[in-house]
């Protein structure tokens, strides 16, 4: 069940005190306020949509390797806001 709206992700995030920036085609990048960690909701980023993914999560951690989650058009916004509380709340 997807219901392809930011609302839960971003709503979450500007609460968080995050950096949110849309662009003309619709898509909107959201930036930690401690820049480490990176989240695009991509509805109309052809390289995203040809792989069937709406949402990425870019992580640098202080210390370890970088990495991505990415999550499908099939996973509801609120499952990531889920996500991305717990590692929001990891992070404290």
């Amino acid at each position: 069940m997807s219901d392809h709206s930011a609302e839960p992700v971003l709503d979450l995030l500007s609460a968080q005190g995050w950096s949110l920036v849309s662009t003309p085609e619709a898509n909107i990048h959201a930036t930690s306020p401690d820049g480490r960690v990176y989240v695009g909701w991509l509805p109309e980023d052809p390289g995203a949509w040809s792989r069937h993914i709406l949402f990425r999560v870019h992580v640098t951690p202080a210390e370890g390797p970088d990495w991505i989650q990415e999550f499908g058009v099939d996973t509801p916004s609120v499952a990531v806001a889920g996500f991305l509380s717990a590692l929001i709340d990891a992070s404290r």
